[in-house]
């Protein structure tokens, strides 16, 4: 059975008048992968502000990745009423989009990481302004950021109560009254309004049957979902092969595309496996180790080889490039504090950028000026002197 990543493409080299170029060399080299090889653009947002200087990092996070996930939590986005960080963000879009990377926000509708003054307001008039904030960003950001997270973790949002005056906030509160179709269905139908081009996922930490009924839910109510989140934090150890194709051949009955969104492995100590909210593990340190980072870096292969394998998926977004300012403190980046890569960045780019990537290649036209191009689908471009041609693998 052919490899669901391989295509191939035959085209014919012409010259500028239209005529084949038979028997003519031409280099062939690979632009960037159909499947989507995400991380979080967050620790680069201030370099491409120009606040501060992260050449180096931005060099590692370049020659591995092509797909960023830039961070709109209303809570950080818009601390204060009216106030966005709307430029900031575009910037770090546009360093990031100026560099061949696609580029990805998350999230739009979400009931943590909260903005706060939302919550003393009566719940219609935070329907509206939750509205209107959906369809801000999704227009402001249209042409530079077209794949968004619409909604995450709905499947816990109506009974998130986890806040320290015991009071849920005021989007959860909403989700309660709409329910999750209807909440599903506002950020959905709202974004796709304010950019009608834009790749809608809905998103989720639980991937029980809840979540699938949500979906299942959603899509029986007519609302269009483009593709489906599936988060897979690793703090408490390897999933395991098994696991992950189960995990992708239960949502692929949608029909959808599955994005593997956030996917984390230690290099140090595991979590313990009875923590049950991983934000409730709280140690002073968590440090990277030798015998951590050998272990992160056969799991970080297992975890790509099984997951592009599977037909269905069609993005893998590793949460964080560095362990500094990593999520719970934990050693899951591919570079150590110092910056100095760890086994698991090597390996994976042995993968990425090696096994899986056509490295320019020298091939001859045939009599009728046609040359064939097989590969890992995606982006390809062909030079023959002052030609230029830009080819798609299929």
């Amino acid at each position: 059975m052919p490899h669901p990543r391989h295509g191939s493409a035959v085209v014919t080299v012409t010259d500028g008048s239209g005529s084949p170029l038979p028997h003519t060399d031409v280099v062939v080299e690979q632009v960037r992968h159909a499947f989507a090889f995400g991380n979080i653009g967050f620790d680069l947002i201030g370099h491409a502000n120009g606040e501060d200087d992260q050449a180096r990092l931005a060099e590692d996070w370049l020659a591995l990745f092509d797909t960023a996930t830039l961070p709109f939590y209303w809570g950080r986005f818009e601390p204060q009423q009216g106030h966005p960080d709307t430029a900031r963000l575009r910037a770090a879009a546009r360093w990031f989009a100026d560099r061949g990377v696609r580029v990805k926000g998350h999230p739009l509708v979400w009931h943590t990481v909260k903005a706060s003054w939302l919550d003393a307001l009566p719940l219609d008039d935070a329907e509206r302004i939750l509205r209107a904030r959906v369809a801000r960003e999704a227009a402001d950001f249209a042409g530079l950021v077209d794949t968004w997270d619409a909604i995450n973790e709905v499947a816990i949002m109506p009974e998130f109560d986890n806040e320290p005056d015991g009071v849920p906030n005021a989007v959860s509160r909403l989700a309660a009254r709409m329910g999750r179709t209807e909440i599903v269905r506002l950020a959905f139908e709202t974004a796709r309004a304010a950019n009608p081009a834009a790749t809608l996922l809905i998103n989720d930490f639980d991937l029980s049957a809840r979540y699938e009924r949500v979906i299942e839910d959603a899509l029986a109510a007519g609302i269009r979902i483009d593709a489906i989140g599936l988060q897979t934090h690793m703090h408490q150890g390897f999933r395991g092969e098994e696991q992950l194709r189960e995990v992708a051949d239960r949502f692929s009955r949608f029909g959808l595309p599955l994005h593997f969104t956030e996917s984390s492995l230690v290099s140090g100590d595991i979590m313990p496996s009875h923590i049950e909210d991983l934000n409730d593990y709280v140690v002073d340190t968590w440090p990277s180790t030798p015998e951590g980072e050998a272990r992160q870096a056969d799991e970080i292969e297992r975890l790509y080889r099984t997951l592009t394998d599977h037909p269905a998926v069609e993005a893998i977004t590793y949460w964080g490039i560095t362990d500094v300012g990593a999520w719970l403190g934990a050693p899951i980046g591919l570079l150590r504090h110092d910056g100095s890569r760890k086994p698991a960045y090597d390996r994976l780019h042995s993968l990425i950028r090696g096994e899986w990537w056509q490295a320019p290649t020298v091939v001859r036209t045939d009599a009728d000026g046609r040359v064939r191009i097989e590969g890992w689908k995606g982006d390809y471009r062909l030079t023959a002197g002052d030609l230029v041609l830009d080819v798609v693998v299929s």
